[in-house]
């Protein structure tokens, strides 16, 4: 594992909208060899920063310098009468990986679950050909064996 200076995780701002596009262009890439339009991308990266009910982004910076980031969306569970958060976006620069980034981002989204009754758990889905990713979420505590996603997408 790599250390890297001091870890801050906080909410992602408008000031940090250009980073989570271009970390999303980047995983898009990395992970499914994906060519997003970067002009959509950007519309629906700023859609969120204005409209809370579509979830919220947060970032990682080491040593003040951004290294990572990742969105909560919220997702209504009747099952628990409670919200559950969907982490979605997870990127971490690959000069940052294997340095606990994505733990510790983790860890921050976990403890505000724990302080809030309305929201049970948080979820996420992966690529089922990304086994590094499936490594590091395994290594965070989560378990993947309870659901398998599916899904529909119409073609733009």
């Amino acid at each position: 594992m790599t250390t890297l200076p001091s870890v801050n995780i906080r909410p992602a701002t408008e000031a940090d909208i250009q980073f989570i596009i271009d970390s999303q262009l980047s995983m898009a890439f990395e992970t499914e060899q994906l060519r997003l339009e970067p002009h959509i991308v950007e519309k629906g990266v700023e859609a969120v920063f204005n409209d809370s009910g579509r979830g919220f982004y947060l970032l990682a910076e080491a040593g003040g310098i951004r290294a990572g980031c990742l969105m909560v969306t919220p997702e209504w569970s009747d099952w628990r009468n409670a919200w559950v958060w969907w982490l979605q976006s997870v990127y971490v620069l690959p000069g940052n990986r294997k340095s606990g980034i994505f733990g510790m981002m983790y860890d921050y989204v976990k403890n505000m679950v724990m302080q809030r009754k309305e929201v049970s758990g948080i979820r996420l889905y992966v690529d089922r050909t990304n086994l590094r990713a499936q490594q590091v979420y395994t290594r965070a505590g989560m378990n993947g064996g309870h659901y398998l996603t599916f899904e529909w997408m119409k073609e733009s």
